[in-house]
């Protein structure tokens, strides 16, 4: 994608930002179990999508960042798969 696609497709996608040609959210969460729950989610739809992002858990937060490695950037993907997790907590 280019970076005018990319910043088009990042004003569709609340609260994800690009960090180092990658896209990126940080989640907050009440605690630990809903982390968790959150993660076995995201580890779900990854595997269906059979994308899956870099993932940094905390107790009570997890930061997803996602990229293609096949384009060596940013796809298409990378943004149907954030909205995929966004909509869980809605």
């Amino acid at each position: 994608m280019t970076p005018y696609e990319i910043g088009k497709h990042l004003q569709m996608v609340v609260g994800w930002s690009l960090v180092d040609g990658s896209i990126e959210k940080t989640y907050s969460f009440a605690n630990y179990h809903e982390t968790i729950g959150f993660v076995n989610a995201v580890a779900w739809i990854a595997n269906r999508e059979d994308h899956h992002p870099d993932l940094a858990v905390g107790y009570d937060r997890c930061a997803v960042r996602f990229n293609t490695h096949s384009v060596n950037g940013i796809s298409l993907n990378d943004f149907i798969c954030a909205a995929k997790l966004d909509a869980l907590l809605t």
